[in-house]
């Protein structure tokens, strides 16, 4: 093969290359536009999922919360009291559960686009959420429990204890070690390690092997050329 048909079959590479790369560059801006959007709208969920678990979790009620509760007809009023305390938080959580739910949903979409372990926070935020909602139902019994006495000082001492574990989940910033809160900001920083690189634009891997066959192609032709001038 004589050397102006090799340099006539690299053109046609180089222009099958380009017009490739031209295909690959749309689909990469496309794809690309669609993971931004997917990753900001994850990235303010978790932000308003983070500020509606702080909401439920406030210690701070007004008079009229917990008051929608169902009252069962053998309650004494001590026990409907204890019942209608631990209602604050499941009233709070139902005005959020639109938000917990798409979050939940959402899984399928990020796990599709960023790989199945991304779906891991999704995860841990509905055990958390719902961690939430069970201390409330759990607190709800043992508060009404506690009007009774127990037989024995250990019995007494074991039902304090769960207590007070319940109440750390339930109420924000009354224990010492929080359960809840550490838990959610680790969700959210997973979620931002997935999420800042796209949105900041990084380059794919796909685009950085495009610009890297397109770049030896280069290459090769100009030392071709700086052949063919020595010659």
């Amino acid at each position: 093969m004589g050397f102006l048909e090799f340099i006539k079959d690299v053109s046609l590479i180089v222009a099958a290359g380009t017009a490739i790369y031209g295909i690959d560059s749309w689909r990469r801006e496309y794809r690309g536009k669609k993971q931004a959007e997917l990753a900001e709208e994850a990235l303010c969920l978790f932000y308003e999922g983070r500020d509606a678990i702080r909401h439920i979790r406030n210690p701070f009620a007004h008079g009229e919360e917990g008051k929608t509760r169902k009252v069962g007809g053998d309650e004494t009023p001590e026990q409907k009291e204890a019942y209608d305390k631990a209602y604050v938080l499941i009233e709070r959580y139902k005005t959020h559960i639109e938000l917990f739910n798409k979050l939940h949903s959402m899984r399928y979409r990020f796990m599709a686009q960023f790989g199945v372990e991304s779906g891991k926070p999704f995860e841990d935020f509905r055990k958390i959420s719902n961690k939430v909602l069970v201390s409330a139902q759990s607190l709800a019994r043992s508060w009404a429990q506690q009007l009774r006495s127990y037989r024995t000082e250990e019995q007494d001492k074991q039902h304090f204890d769960f207590i007070q574990k319940q109440e750390a989940i339930f109420w924000e910033g009354l224990a010492d070690e929080d359960p809840i809160s550490p838990k959610v900001d680790e969700c959210i920083e997973e979620v931002e390690k997935i999420c800042r690189p796209i949105l900041a634009g990084k380059p794919t891997i796909v685009r950085s092997f495009s610009h890297n066959t397109l770049n030896k192609i280069k290459e090769k032709i100009a030392n071709l050329r700086l052949h063919k001038d020595r010659s």
